[in-house]
């Protein structure tokens, strides 16, 4: 069979199995999570054996360090894709429930009911947990899933698979439910993209370069983000010493994943006094400072900021700098250079935080805390599928609501249109 005849297969067992998911019970569903929890324990020998011959693989390809140590299934691993999946479970089924309930004038009850999306295509890079996530959060929201991983983790992806059938078949769902596609060729996403009869919705994750690929490949709508160029803006009222705190957590904790500071904007009547307790506390972690012309009057031992520097996306312990005049300032600034994806302000004053919230129209924003916190967990959503800086149908991050749809549910007593 040609890689383009078994996409077109795949994307048909899944439209087929997504009309008996949308129908399935939430015990139905979440029985299932639960087996597919039970198997990876099950069966955490055959998938180490098959991840370490991705991992001979990666070597091979010369994949870096931080790719083969993101590739890697250790005990830990199996057990956080396990308690995730059971987390999943007890999260509220929000298939079938009713909202904007409505009585109108000629009797008839109009009512909004979440509904399944259908069928969603993921695509993604590296990380088998991904697998486990995304089809945990596909099923549970009620969807069939198409998984299509990267290259470097065929082996370990199907091996994860295994489990998720042997879960499908015990819980009397289709197979075509959740589907790891058998096939490295790139040519095998192209195909995919072009299923728009079968698949309702394709969410890209992993670098730009991907992400780029994917929209313009496909004939699906895409969710996706690009990247992630987040700023925290330290105004006049700033509490200095929060701002210290949420500028280091915001920049250091984990700087190569897309809810990390890549740049700080200071408010000029706070410049003086912070810039210089905040360089120390970053140069002591490591991080290479790029400032501003005012920036680098007040810190001279960093490197000048290009304009290729106000756009940048680091991912590394790299930050660019900017002292600014005033709030409009920074807020241009953020509506030039930003990406949609996180924002957060530092102030005492009300009135400015209120005004920031209601201004930057990215997907995150945030008063006095952290852009770390821009993820689904921390934000109660239980899990997250992703994060969207596209504003139709979810924007930012995505959990199993965000996986759904409504439709309009008429109830009436013999009505007829006059």
């Amino acid at each position: 069979m040609s890689i383009e005849s078994k996409m077109i297969t795949i994307a048909k067992s899944a439209r087929t199995a997504s009309r008996k998911m949308a129908a399935c019970s939430s015990s139905q569903k979440n029985n299932t999570l639960l087996s597919i929890a039970d198997n990876i324990e099950k069966n955490a020998v055959d998938i180490k054996a098959e991840n370490q011959k991705d991992l001979a693989f990666g070597r091979e390809k010369g994949l870096s360090d931080a790719m083969i140590d993101r590739l890697t299934i250790f005990d830990d691993t199996l057990q956080s894709m396990a308690n995730g999946l059971r987390e999943v479970a007890q999260l509220q089924d929000p298939v079938g429930t009713l909202s904007d309930t409505k009585l109108r004038p000629n009797g008839l009850q109009v009512s909004r009911m979440r509904i399944p999306l259908g069928v969603i295509g993921i695509i993604y890079e590296s990380r088998p947990n991904v697998t486990i996530d995304a089809a945990g959060l596909c099923l549970k929201a009620g969807n069939a899933v198409i998984l299509r991983g990267g290259s470097e983790a065929m082996y370990s992806n199907q091996a994860l698979a295994v489990g998720i059938g042997q879960a499908l078949i015990e819980n009397d769902l289709p197979a075509g439910a959740v589907q790891v596609v058998p096939v490295r060729d790139r040519e095998a996403v192209k195909h995919l993209l072009k299923q728009e009869e079968s698949i309702d919705l394709i969410i890209p994750r992993g670098g730009e370069g991907l992400i780029r690929f994917v929209v313009d490949n496909s004939r699906i709508p895409v969710l996706k983000h690009y990247k992630g160029v987040c700023h925290v803006y330290v105004d006049e009222d700033a509490d200095l010493k929060a701002a210290e705190a949420i500028c280091f957590n915001s920049k250091v904790q984990r700087p190569g994943v897309c809810n990390a500071m890549e740049t700080l904007l200071v408010h000029q009547a706070s410049a003086e006094a912070f810039l210089p307790i905040m360089a120390k506390r970053f140069e002591a972690a490591g991080v290479r400072l790029k400032g501003c012309p005012e920036t680098c009057r007040i810190l001279p031992s960093i490197e000048p900021a290009g304009e290729e520097d106000w756009p940048a996306e680091y991912l590394d312990l790299v930050l660019a700098v900017r002292v600014v005049q005033h709030m409009d300032q920074a807020i241009a600034h953020i509506a030039t250079y930003g990406s949609d994806h996180t924002e957060a302000i530092v102030t005492r004053n009300d009135s400015r935080a209120n005004r920031f919230l209601k201004e930057v129209g990215s997907s995150v924003v945030l008063v006095n805390a952290s852009t770390r916190f821009s993820d689904g967990g921390q934000l109660g959503l239980g899990a997250e599928i992703g994060i969207s800086t596209s504003k139709l149908h979810a924007f930012g991050p995505m959990g199993v609501k965000e996986l759904t749809t409504t439709k309009f549910i008429v109830q009436g007593n013999g009505q007829v249109r006059e």
